[in-house]
This record gives C-alpha cells, sequence and structure tokens, in this order.
C-alpha cells in the first residue's frame, strides 16, 4: 500500500460509475473545460457546481480595444514625431474612448444579467 502520508490529500474516495455515467462526466468536464477528473469530481462534490463563462461579448469587446490601443499608438508616434496633434486626431480618440465606454457599459449590463435574477444572485 503506497505511502500518502505526505500527499496534499492523503485519503482516497473511490465510488463507481457506469459507461454512460463516466461519459457523461467527461461530457460535463468537457464542457467547462477541465481536464483533470479527480479535480472535477472534487469541485462538484464540494462546491455543487463549476461555472464556465464563456462571454462572446467581452472577447468582441477585447480585441476592439486592442484595436483602437494599436490606432491611439500611431496618433502618439505621429504627435512625437510631428510635434503637434490634429484635431481629427482628438476627435478619433474621443470617438474611441466613447466606443470603449459603451462597450463595457453593455458588457456590465450583459454580465449583471447573467449573474442576477429577481434581484438575487444565482
Amino acid at each position: 500500500m503506497p505511502d500518502n502520508r505526505n500527499r496534499k490529500r492523503p485519503i482516497q474516495v473511490k465510488f463507481f460509475v457506469d459507461e454512460k455515467e463516466q461519459a457523461l462526466i467527461k461530457k460535463k468536464m468537457e464542457h467547462a473545460g477541465i481536464e483533470n477528473m479527480s479535480a472535477y469530481i472534487r469541485k462538484m462534490v464540494i462546491d455543487g457546481y463549476v461555472v464556465k463563462l464563456d462571454m462572446p461579448e467581452l472577447r468582441e469587446l477585447t480585441l476592439r480595444m486592442k484595436s483602437i490601443s494599436n490606432s491611439e499608438n500611431q496618433i502618439a508616434k505621429r504627435v512625437n514625431s510631428i510635434g503637434n496633434i490634429y484635431e481629427s486626431d482628438i476627435e478619433e480618440i474621443k470617438k474611441n474612448q466613447e466606443e470603449i465606454y459603451e462597450g463595457i457599459r453593455l458588457t456590465s449590463r450583459e454580465l449583471h444579467g447573467s449573474f442576477f435574477c429577481y434581484g438575487k444572485a444565482i
């Protein structure tokens, strides 16, 4: 019998499942993005749930912010090289900032709606 005294979790818990149950566990693990079955089962037993956020809106906002950042860096390089800024540059920066603010506002509203229902966290 192996010596488990030096393990972080020295107590082993075993249980049996059939093929359908095993397939369902693996499917749920895949859906949650967890590859370690012990970690998944432990999390489910202790906490009762695993939450995986898939927010395409947040990914889209992040990509847009990167694009805006690149655009503003180009403006900054031009300003540094010629020593002045054009009115159109200022307008573009303002427009970009408003776009970022609106994206964050909409994403926040989306997140709030996902986690709160009837005034209670779900």
